[in-house]
């Protein structure tokens, strides 16, 4: 093969791998990502219902080590966020009808619209977790999150803007190491670079609530009720 042939093939294969190239950084992306298998183990989740000493109704969930207990919200409670509606319904509505889990919302006029069941399954990001709850304590009696449950900044607890209400998910600390696994029950964070909103308690767990943000993993945690 004479260097002329050559270096027409060379030049071909060059252009090639440039458009190759191209097109691969063209591609758009999610606000999240969905890989599959992010876990490979299930978590059997245990439920039971207790009744406190003051006749309050709640419900007890475990998860591996993690232990949620769930109390609904009166519905006179204000909510933690200024949700304008939720399923093109006024908020509480919504959430007396049972229609929040993956419904499209509004806050500060923007519409958030949630990922599938099946989508969240395969979840998993990085990047910037922050916490809140300190503002719901100025709160008269207490504050309701978007599905209907008494926020609690002692609680292992979260908000996200796009999985659905409620979801496991395992929250990787990557400063430190840490991990926990937490219920996302609420809507947030509404700031931009921040992809989920822990409590204060959760904050804690993992070690930064004094800093007040870290960079963290979060994937969904599969659970099957025994």
């Amino acid at each position: 093969m004479n260097q002329s042939i050559k270096a027409r093939i060379s030049k071909s294969l060059g252009l090639l791998f440039l458009l190759v190239f191209c097109v691969s950084c063209s591609v758009a992306t999610l606000p999240y990502d969905l890989t599959k298998g992010t876990l490979t183990s299930a978590y059997k989740l245990t439920k039971f219902t207790v009744t406190s000493a003051y006749g309050t109704c709640k419900v007890i969930y475990k998860v591996g080590e993690f232990t949620f207990s769930i109390v609904q919200a009166p519905m006179d409670w204000p909510m933690t966020k200024d949700y304008q509606s939720i399923d093109g319904l006024p908020p509480k509505v919504a959430i007396g009808k049972g229609r929040v889990k993956k419904a499209p919302y509004v806050v500060m006029g923007k519409r958030y619209v949630p990922m599938s069941v099946e989508k969240s399954r395969s979840y998993r990001e990085i990047g910037i977790a922050s916490w809140y709850g300190q503002e719901t304590l100025r709160q008269k009696g207490g504050t309701m999150t978007a599905n209907g449950e008494a926020f609690d900044p002692g609680q292992l607890t979260a908000a996200h803007k796009h999985l659905p209400l409620p979801t496991y998910v395992r929250v990787t600390n990557l400063q430190n190491r840490r991990s926990i696994i937490v219920r996302v029950n609420d809507r947030g964070p509404f700031v931009p670079g921040r992809i989920i909103d822990m409590s204060a308690g959760a904050a804690k767990r993992l070690g930064f609530y004094e800093q007040g943000t870290a960079r963290v993993q979060v994937e969904t945690v599969q659970v099957s009720e025994t």
